[in-house]
C-alpha cells in the first residue's frame, strides 16, 4: 500500500508566520478562449511539505539540488510519539528502541491531527526536536529525521540548534508531513524535492510503500 504523506498546496495552507504565502493564479484559461489552462504558482521554498537542505543554515552547505538521493529513498521508520509532549529529547528516542542500523526515521506525533482540521490555525505549542535529541540521531547514524510539522525545531529558539546540529552533521531534514493516517513501523520511503539551483529548501513530494 502507498500513503502520500505530502500536504496539499493552495492558498488556504498553513504557512511559517513571516514566510510567502502561496498564490495559485490563473495565468490562462481554455474558458476564456487560450490555447490551454495555466496557473501561475507562488510560494516559499519551505511550503508544506518541504526539504531542508543544509544551505538553509549554514552558508556554503550544500544546497538542494546537490542532495544525495540515495538519502530520500529507503527504508524508513515512522517512529510512535503520538503520546508525546512538547519536546522530543533523548529520552523519548531511547524509548522508540529504534532498530540498529535505521538511517531515515519520521516522528509521528500529536502534530499530524493538525491536518484533518480547515482552516489549519498555527499553533500554541506543537512537539519539537531537541539538540539533544538531534545529537542522539547522528550518534546513532540516522541520515534522514522527519517531522509531521512545518519545522523540527521549537519556534523561536535563539540559534536554531537543533536545525544546525543536524544540519552540520549532513542529515537531511524533512518536514510539514502529514502522517496521521500511517501506523508507526517500518516502511520505504521515497521523496523527490524540487530541484531548485542554488535551494535552501524545496518543496517535495513525499510516499511511504508499506514492505
Amino acid at each position: 500500500m502507498i500513503y502520500d504523506v505530502s500536504l496539499g498546496i493552495g492558498p488556504d495552507m498553513l504557512t511559517w508566520p513571516g514566510d510567502p504565502p502561496v498564490e495559485v493564479d490563473p495565468a490562462r484559461r481554455l474558458a476564456k478562449g487560450d490555447p490551454a489552462n495555466v496557473s501561475e504558482l507562488r510560494l516559499g521554498t519551505h511550503t508544506g511539505t518541504h526539504v531542508d537542505p543544509p544551505f538553509h543554515f549554514i552558508d556554503g552547505g550544500r544546497t538542494a539540488e546537490a542532495l544525495d538521493l540515495t538519502v530520500l529513498v529507503g527504508p524508513a521508520l515512522v517512529a510512535d510519539l503520538r503520546h508525546a509532549g512538547p519536546s522530543i529529547t533523548p529520552a523519548e528516542m531511547n524509548a522508540l528502541a529504534v532498530p540498529e542500523g535505521t538511517e531515515r526515521i519520521l516522528f509521528r506525533t500529536p502534530n499530524s491531527e493538525l491536518w484533518g482540521r480547515t482552516p489549519v490555525r498555527f499553533p500554541d505549542t506543537y512537539t519539537a526536536l531537541t539538540p539533544e535529541g538531534a545529537r542522539w540521531c547522528i550518534d546513532r547514524g540516522i541520515r534522514l529525521v522527519g517531522t509531521d510539522f512545518l519545522s523540527i525545531e521549537r519556534k523561536g529558539t535563539p540559534g536554531h540548534p537543533t536545525h544546525v546540529t543536524l544540519l552540520e552533521a549532513g542529515v537531511i531534514i524533512l518536514e510539514g508531513l502529514d502522517l496521521s493516517a500511517v501506523e508507526p513501523g517500518a516502511y520505504e520511503l521515497s521523496v523527490l524535492p524540487l530541484k531548485i539551483l542554488g535551494g535552501d529548501g524545496a518543496p517535495a513530494r513525499a510516499i511511504l510503500r508499506s514492505l
